[in-house]
């Protein structure tokens, strides 16, 4: 591969970061993260990622593009550190507009494990690699540039205990998170910020780790649940590491889990389905309760900036962050990844103008299907044209359709694990088995819960 530049610079060392720096290995000849945190020695939770201590598993999507970058990771990380591969379809039991998808097989293969292995074993794969290295408690404080502050020319930064120094290179990439600071810079250079979209969301959830017996689920891998009316309240289980179960459930708005183990069961039991509230109420806890908290979805717009700086990107959660309730994080930076790829390899000229035009292309289908489901939910404010309430009908329907038709929930799963675009549920074929779906009588007995609350509402 041809090297455009002798040096990159990576800022920020979570999974976005080490894609990026991943990529950025087979154009430069050296490239370094530069982390504000400590590198843990065992694959433990770290301060610099609060979310790593809750619920996450990789999408079918994002685990092909991993193994792409990382030959074998997969394999790696179930023989190394105990995760699971499994098939996302048939393993895992998916509950929305209050009704269960059918199972059945299919090639949609995902991986479970906690953020922690996830994130270690693509950690310990990136800088196996050579001219790869990182730098840790390396705070960022701004950017270097050349006079006219056309061009990017490096970073300032602070080594934990040690001066400010200017650290000179050929391209830096902000994979920071939603807390980044590029915004900010680049008003300090004289550059308009980018716009933002937010969608205030108020989520909340608790999650604790608990002890995974082999009969648990029916041996299903996991179970999903989405937040529908009357109460809005998601909650997920999956199986990980050290046959361990991780439960996380919560809501809109304040709506939040209590941490303690009664008030805890009695919030799972008002979920469409009493799966979860079963296996917590019988097992062995490992952890205490944690809490998290996420208060909008944020895009920043990047792609319609007229002036950028030269030899500078923004990438990863720092262009956008959805709702962390869909798991599409991970994902949304693998395939930004691949096309960071493509575009250097169509040379660095008009870098930013192509990977931000190209990136804004892939955070489109996860955005409109994180924000329109959200958007369900009356008490979440944002614009609901008529397509939009169209597909949240439709998609209310296909659900009652994919109770008994496993190939219409296989074709919704591929549209949330993004490796099939919305409008794939929208052909004549899935049109006519979402109609043929609905003309059968319900059968589906939600949660008891459910129905009392319904009751109540009426009477009230």
């Amino acid at each position: 591969m041809k090297k455009l530049g002798e040096h990159a610079i990576v800022i920020g060392a979570s999974i976005g970061g080490l894609l990026a720096a991943r990529v950025l290995s087979e154009f430069y000849t050296l490239v370094t993260v530069l982390e504000r945190d400590a590198f843990p020695a065992a694959d433990t939770p770290r301060k610099g990622v609060p979310q790593g201590r809750h619920t996450h598993g990789l999408l079918a999507r994002g685990s092909a593009v991993f193994e792409e970058f990382f030959p074998g990771y997969n394999d790696e990380v179930v023989a190394q550190s105990g995760g699971l591969i499994g098939d996302v379809a048939n393993d895992v039991i998916w509950i929305g507009h209050n009704v269960r998808l059918a199972n059945g097989p299919s090639e949609l293969i995902g991986l479970l494990a906690s953020r922690p292995v996830l994130e270690g074993h693509l950690r310990r794969r990136l800088l196996g690699l050579p001219h790869v290295h990182a730098m840790a408690h390396c705070a960022v404080r701004g950017l270097a540039t050349c006079p006219a502050r056309k061009r990017v020319t490096g970073v300032r930064a602070c080594v934990e205990g040690q001066p400010e120094e200017t650290i000179a290179a050929d391209l830096v990439v902000d994979a920071t998170g939603r807390g980044s600071c590029s915004a900010a810079w680049l008003e300090e250079l004289g550059y308009a910020p980018p716009a933002d979209e937010k969608v205030e969301i108020g989520i909340g959830y608790m999650t604790r780790t608990y002890r995974r017996g082999p009969a648990d689920l029916g041996g299903k891998h996991g179970i999903v649940v989405a937040g529908s009316a009357p109460h809005w309240r998601n909650g997920v289980m999956l199986a990980q590491e050290n046959d361990s179960w991780i439960v996380s459930a919560g809501g809109y708005f304040g709506d939040d889990a209590p941490d303690n183990d009664h008030g805890f069961l009695a919030y799972l039991a008002t979920l469409p389905t009493m799966e979860i509230h079963d296996v917590v109420a019988r097992a062995e806890p490992l952890s205490d309760y944690r809490r998290y908290r996420h208060v909008s979805s944020l895009r920043r717009r990047y792609e319609r900036l007229a002036r950028f700086p030269e030899n500078y990107l923004v990438f990863g959660d720092a262009i956008c962050s959805f709702n962390p309730v869909y798991g599409q994080g991970m994902t949304v930076a693998a395939e930004e990844a691949l096309t960071l790829h493509r575009c250097l390899r169509a040379g660095s000229i008009d870098l930013a103008r192509r990977f931000f035009g190209a990136a804004a292309k892939i955070v489109d289908i996860p955005w409109d299907i994180a924000v329109g489901n959200d958007l369900r939910n009356p008490r979440v404010n944002g614009e609901r044209p008529p397509m939009r309430r169209f597909i949240n009908w439709y998609i209310g329907k296909l659900h009652l359709a994919a109770r008994r038709d496993s190939t219409l929930a296989t074709a919704f799963l591929k549209v949330v694990n993004l490796t099939m675009p919305p409008s794939s549920l929208l052909s004549p074929a899935m049109v006519r088995r979402v109609w043929q779906g609905n003309r059968q009588p319900a059968r589906f007995v939600p949660s008891p819960a459910i129905e009392e609350a319904k009751r109540n509402t009426a009477s009230s």
